[in-house]
């Protein structure tokens, strides 16, 4: 299924060696707005609703826990990420950074962060004197992913960073130049690269479970209600660049390509954007591409703001199908290999991925483990990203380096 030596190489290198991957609809929060004279910059927002804040105390640590500062106090933050911390053996809450002071409060109460551990924006600088945080995780709207990670190194932090990794591939190259600058780990937060069935789902296609790749498709989707990019960050183009394809889509991006374990050497894709209607007056409704791999397998993406809800993969061989219905969801994934006989597998929780990532950051600080998700993975799918923008654009098909730059 991977061609031969050369290419899996190829593929492993493109990617930072990582073993297994995927996503879900957001995971970044809403935070930040636009600023006066068009610039994004990270506001606090008020408390997202249906927020449970734990009602007792983080349970005591080990002594060689991590300890994080939370930067962006959105939903994914508050409702996901942070509620998953007690279930890290190796990773706690150290320090918080937010622009809404009354949630700073509230929030460290509940994850008993002490007062001198809580930051605004304008003093996040002081974090460096902070010897509780060893890493700042950034989870704040991907435009200002580039910015607050450059300045976490500056304060000679780890990162880790929410997904996509930025907004341009030039913008990743920079955030990869300031880690090696500061002698920092850095790390994107592909969450499903530690959910056990998307680790099964890869294991499988090494195994070559369908036989010979022929197809995968992969389809993210939801509805998205009445806004406008004044209104919510996800349809403004600074702070969310295309809309779907880098927030939904890049679940589908990264399964085409731990499925196929190949990078793509050709890409040709379309957009879609309906006049007239606020929620898309900045961003593409819809954006679907077709790959073609060396291998001969062909992947067809899908991703929409704008239809019905659906977060499915598909890989499709010679000897049978490897179908996830959901795939790469918080909870829930099912997962089904058919062909002579049908299989389903039940390989663990899904909710471990959450703790499963942030001990494996922590493995990576304190014993220079190597990270799955590096930020060249983060800058392989912006380049991607990129290829399948410029095919749309230009209504051609795009060819690619092996390591996802586009030939000229």
């Amino acid at each position: 299924m991977i061609g031969n030596g050369v290419t899996r190489r190829r593929f492993i290198e493109a990617g930072g060696g990582a073993a297994a991957a995927s996503l879900v609809l957001g995971a970044s929060p809403a935070f930040a707005v636009l600023q006066g004279g068009g610039t994004a910059g990270a506001i606090g927002q008020p408390m997202p609703d249906d927020v449970e804040l734990p009602s007792t105390p983080p349970r005591p640590r080990r002594p060689d826990s991590v300890g994080f500062a939370i930067v962006g106090l959105g939903g994914y933050a508050l409702k996901q990420m942070m509620p998953r911390f007690p279930q890290a053996e190796r990773a706690h809450v150290a320090a918080l950074v937010s622009g809404n002071p009354d949630k700073l409060r509230r929030v460290g109460d509940a994850y008993g962060v002490p007062p001198e551990s809580r930051y605004s924006y304008e003093s996040f600088a002081e974090l460096a004197s902070d010897s509780r945080v060893d890493a700042i995780y950034i989870v704040l709207p991907s435009g200002l992913h580039a910015e607050w990670t450059a300045r976490a190194f500056a304060a000679g932090k780890h990162v880790l960073c929410e997904k996509p990794m930025a907004l341009s591939s030039a913008e990743c190259e920079r955030m990869i130049a300031a880690s090696r600058r500061a002698e920092r780990k850095l790390m994107i937060g592909y969450r499903s690269h530690f959910e056990p069935y998307n680790l099964k789902a890869m294991e499988l296609m090494a195994q070559d479970a369908v036989g010979q790749l022929r197809l995968l498709r992969t389809e993210q989707a939801y509805r998205m209600g009445p806004t406008s990019p004044s209104e919510n960050w996800r349809a403004n183009r600074a702070l969310a660049g295309g809309g779907p394809l880098e927030d939904l889509g890049i679940y589908g991006l990264q399964s085409a390509l731990y499925l196929v374990q190949e990078m793509p050497e050709s890409i040709s894709a379309t957009t879609f954007r309906p006049a007239g209607d606020p929620r898309f007056a900045e961003i593409f409704a819809h954006v679907s591409s077709q790959w073609r791999f060396p291998s001969g397998a062909v992947a067809q993406l899908a991703t929409s703001y704008d239809s019905a809800g659906i977060n499915f993969a598909e890989a499709r061989g010679t000897a049978g199908a490897l179908i996830m219905d959901p795939a790469t969801s918080y909870s829930g994934q099912e997962m089904v290999l058919e062909g002579r006989e049908r299989q389903e597998f039940t390989p663990g929780d899904p909710s471990d991925q959450f703790a499963g990532q942030l001990n494996h950051f922590a493995d990576a600080i304190r014993d220079g483990a190597q990270i799955r998700t590096p930020g060249e993975m983060g800058l392989r799918d912006l380049r991607l990203m990129e290829a399948i923008y410029a095919s749309a654009a230009g209504g051609r098909t795009v060819r690619l380096n092996p390591d996802g730059t586009m030939r000229s």
